[in-house]
């Protein structure tokens, strides 16, 4: 694969990580940390998240490269039926958040963390992402996490990375670790 000459302009694909696996937002900030190495600005939108997590304080010495923002609750969300109001209102604030920084001309790379957790509980639609999709300029580089990835997503996207679970701790009644999984 021929790497692109140096004036060369930057075409911004649409990635997914998705599976059952650990580690979907982990290579999601690993790409922001990669992409602030050569000067690019990363911002992530986090969907389910809304709680204190080890990457919020690690990102907060990156700034100006790496921005991060929250749209979920503080506590973990139960789905049995239908999505709470207040969970698909603040899910469409953040979709707007991160569809401005999108449109903004200032970040390379736009990060719809967990976004598909939120498709799956109804809190978004499928045409939800399909939209902001539309509007996805050719310089960014959109990427979108979460278990369960939607077909028509997966068909639509560049590059598709399924994180699949061999083994884990969590069987054995090991929590999230600060640090690790948190």
């Amino acid at each position: 694969m021929a790497s692109p000459k140096k004036n060369e302009p930057f075409r911004g694909y649409v990635q997914i990580y998705t599976g059952d696996g650990k580690g979907k937002t982990t290579a999601a900030l690993g790409l922001a940390l990669r992409a602030a190495g050569h000067g690019f600005h990363t911002y992530i939108g986090q969907f389910m998240k809304g709680q204190s997590y080890g990457e919020l304080d690690a990102v907060a010495r990156l700034a100006p490269f790496i921005t991060i923002e929250q749209f979920g609750r503080k506590s973990f969300l139960h789905i049995k039926d239908h999505p709470p109001q207040a969970e698909i209102n603040r899910a469409r604030r953040g979709l707007a958040r991160s569809r401005a920084a999108m449109l903004s001309g200032r970040y390379r790379i736009v990060v719809l963390d967990e976004v598909l957790v939120a498709v799956f509980f109804k809190i978004l639609s499928e045409a939800d992402v399909h939209a902001f999709l539309d509007e996805k300029p050719d310089d960014v580089e959109v990427v979108l996490t979460g278990r369960r990835a939607p077909a028509s997503l997966v068909r639509r996207a560049d590059l598709v990375t399924e994180m699949k679970e061999r083994k884990h701790y969590y069987q054995k009644g090991v929590l999230a670790r600060p640090g690790i999984e948190r």
